[in-house]
């Protein structure tokens, strides 16, 4: 799973170098196939098709600028000066699978949307420090809600993270808040994708958009969304899906 996680770090660390005021988000996914396709692995997106989906996914990465949550779909949009942009990306390799997520701003950036970033980033962290063998999903959850309610953002509701390993998406469900010492005990060996996603406005309504995959704000305020595919060890949590500096 490392080996898989670190294709997808590579991915997310070469769409970001290429993100760029006019370049558009189907060329980011070309940049994140190509990094999958030289490391050997196959996109855990791509014909993706859960039950609420209208249509398979059709790209390798999730682009959702702006006011859009999460599973915005790669289009022929063009970025503009200070879009706020959240990129996913997995990959499988030799039957396993990794899982990640950042959020950045492309040119010049607005300080709200700095905090609001670094919210996501932080939350994230403290997800991470709580799955520690003899907690519970619910301590994760407990975590990642503080982080983001003291802050005053929103949380979508009913979106969060996800056990990982051969599948992209496994049991259990990992919320981004909840009551800790609740839900499932953490054990070594077990892997999860922890992922914060935050709305800007307080708010925690969202709305799909008409393509059926992209999850936007309802109130029209920006969004961020971060995640790591970690592991639970007996000397704590590993970071399988980190970027290099």
């Amino acid at each position: 799973m490392h080996e898989a996680g670190q294709v997808v770090a590579n991915a997310l660390t070469a769409v970001r170098e290429a993100a760029d005021v006019g370049v558009s988000l189907r060329e980011l996914d070309e940049v994140a196939r190509d990094v999958l396709r030289e490391a050997g692995a196959t996109s855990p997106f791509l014909g993706y098709r859960p039950s609420f989906a209208p249509t398979p996914f059709p790209a390798v990465i999730c682009a959702s600028v702006n006011d859009a949550i999460v599973h915005g779909i790669p289009t022929g949009y063009r970025l503009r000066d200070g879009d706020l942009l959240s990129v996913d990306c997995g990959a499988r390799l030799n039957g396993w699978t990794g899982d990640s997520a950042l959020s950045f701003v492309v040119g010049t950036p607005r300080p709200e949307d700095l905090r609001l970033i670094e919210t996501a980033e932080r939350a994230l962290a403290a997800g991470i420090e709580a799955a520690v063998v003899g907690n519970r999903i619910g301590d994760i959850a407990h975590a990642i809600g503080t982080v983001c309610r003291a802050a005053g953002y929103g949380i979508p509701d009913g979106f969060g993270g996800h056990g990982i390993g051969r599948h992209m998406h496994e049991d259990p469900s990992v919320p981004n808040e909840g009551r800790p010492g609740r839900g499932m005990p953490l054990r070594p060996g077990m892997a999860l994708a922890i992922e914060p996603m935050l709305i800007a406005g307080g708010t925690d309504g969202y709305h799909a958009a008409p393509d059926g995959w992209t999850l936007r704000t309802n109130d029209g305020t920006r969004a961020a969304h971060a995640e790591h595919t970690i592991a639970i060890t007996d000397s704590g949590p590993r970071i399988l899906t980190a970027r290099r500096a």
